[in-house]
């Protein structure tokens, strides 16, 4: 007796996450349920979502998230607290395990949010899970401290070499950077200092262009 052919599988439009009236399709960002109820859920990105045609199992194809600390070189104080990086790490769950629908914006477009929800996420990087690699390589630092845009930290801007300073790396608290209107950083203030006051221009400003606060590592 010859043996049936296994059912072949079927790619779905769309999945209603079980208990909740949410609709998600390839292209969307899940939550889905970690194996430790004491961790929060991952987060992933769906690339197609089938059902087998035998047993009604609905399955999907992910692209996996990974938090900062899940990540071979770990957590950084620029990394901010809803940060994630798209990996090229792809896995097959059951669509039983998404517990609800996120969002994972760009940073530009999370920096603009009024107000971050607990299902907002911003990506930055990609990131290759066998070897630590993260593309791009190099961003814009800022600060005396040289340190990435963390959109968690608080920050003022100079008025004049528009690079951004951290409260802590000025000896300031947060309270005092508050009450500030106009904000000088130390260089440029030195820099004015120097300056020639009888009107004349100074050579060396002829020869040279200031560097850029704004450096990429």
């Amino acid at each position: 007796m010859a043996k049936s052919k296994a059912a072949a599988k079927k790619v779905l439009q769309s999945y209603s996450i079980k208990g909740t009236n949410k609709v998600v399709k390839a292209g969307d960002c899940v939550l889905m349920r970690a194996q430790d109820p004491e961790k929060p859920p991952y987060v992933a990105r769906i690339e197609s979502i089938e059902i087998d045609g035998k047993k009604k199992n609905v399955i999907v194809n992910v692209r996996w998230y990974y938090r900062p600390e899940e990540s071979i070189g770990g957590r950084r104080q620029f990394h901010g607290v809803k940060e994630l990086f798209l990996s090229d790490h792809y896995d097959i769950q059951s669509a039983d395990t998404i517990e609800g629908k996120c969002t994972v914006h760009s940073f530009k477009n999370y920096t603009k949010l009024e107000s971050v929800g607990s299902e907002d996420y911003f990506c930055r990087f990609e990131y290759k899970a066998a070897t630590g690699g993260f593309t791009p390589d190099r961003v814009a630092v800022y600060c005396k401290c040289e340190m990435p845009y963390n959109p968690d930290d608080l920050m003022v801007q100079c008025e004049t070499c528009k690079d951004w300073f951290h409260p802590a790396c000025l000896n300031m608290t947060t309270n005092q950077l508050k009450t500030i209107e106009h904000f000088i950083c130390t260089d440029c203030l030195d820099d004015s200092k120097r300056k020639p006051r009888n009107g004349a221009k100074d050579s060396s400003s002829l020869e040279t262009k200031p560097e850029t606060k704004r450096r990429r590592r």
